[in-house]
């Protein structure tokens, strides 16, 4: 059963451990979302559907045609994110009247292991760096991929919506974009003057915008930065389905940990690790889409 990481930290009875969740989770649009699959091992192997079966009417006596679903066979390994967070021995016997210390460093700790997750969960290639997974930019399939053009050019509706259709078998469950693309759906929303971009309240109260009824996650890791063609000030808007017949995210037993390794022999400090075994893995070719070539 895949759970996301605000579902997991209800079931969590270490405080320190839901802390640190609600943490990570509350500034990442992806986190909010994204359900996570607990494996046992050290990776996953798994058929990714690339194209549905078909069907078809006969007369009596025709000939039927066979048609089964295409697949490729995919393995997704855990890779390990966290790091560390010390904290001196003397600054929280005598600064944390003030402030909890600790659970200040590891909250910022929490923070940057959020961080580059998101990055990852974009731009992760293992071919560039084999300690990371491979983020949905790589996995998306050449046929889900929709072009501006070329060189690029500015985003349109009808493109998003174009972007939109190429999921198969449910609406999505996501956009994310960057904030340039985000206010420039903005602008072509008061230029439209119908009120097609609405706002919702997700779990967390904050504001979300929605288009057409799909969530939309600003996320500071699309690069506006891109080149297409001749052009070198591209970025990139992307369209989920979630769950374990789209795309999921992959974690150990236990998922997110905080383990606290103790005191130190080289200073006087206080260690506490932020870990994760985790990955991502897309098991319909067609429940993620992309749009290249969006300029401003």
């Amino acid at each position: 059963m895949a759970l996301t990481l605000a579902e997991a930290a209800k079931l969590s009875q270490d405080t320190l451990l839901t802390g640190v969740i609600e943490t990570v989770i509350y500034d990442s649009p992806i986190l909010q979302v994204l359900p996570f699959i607990e494996i046992v091992g050290n990776g996953l192997t798994y058929n990714r559907e690339n194209q549905a079966a078909t069907a078809a009417f006969y007369d009596v006596g025709d000939a039927w045609a066979e048609s089964t679903p295409t697949f490729t066979q995919v393995t997704a390994t855990l890779k390990i994110l966290g790091g560390d967070a010390d904290v001196d021995n003397f600054l929280r016997a005598t600064r944390s009247n003030i402030q909890d210390l600790e659970a200040a460093v590891i909250q910022l700790k929490a923070k940057a292991v959020q961080q580059k997750f998101d990055d990852t969960f974009i731009n992760g290639d293992a071919t560039i760096d084999p300690k990371a997974f491979d983020g949905i930019d790589k996995l998306c399939s050449s046929g889900q991929t929709v072009s501006m053009g070329t060189n690029g050019a500015t985003l349109t509706l009808d493109k998003l919506d174009e972007l939109i259709d190429k999921i198969k078998g449910g609406r999505p469950d996501l956009l994310l974009m960057s904030k340039r693309s985000r206010r420039k759906l903005t602008s072509l929303s008061r230029a439209s003057g119908s009120g097609f971009l609405e706002t919702d309240r997700n779990q967390f109260g904050q504001i979300i915008p929605v288009y057409n009824g799909i969530p939309i996650g600003v996320c500071d890791w699309i690069s506006d930065a891109k080149t297409v063609g001749t052009s070198t000030d591209c970025s990139t808007v992307y369209v989920i389905q979630l769950g374990e017949g789209g795309v999921a995210g992959l974690t150990s037993p236990g998922g997110l940990q905080v383990e606290r390794v103790g005191s130190l022999e080289a200073k006087d400090a206080t260690r506490t690790r932020v870990k994760w075994y985790v990955a991502a893995a897309l098991f319909n070719a067609l429940k993620l889409a992309k749009l290249v070539g969006v300029q401003d």
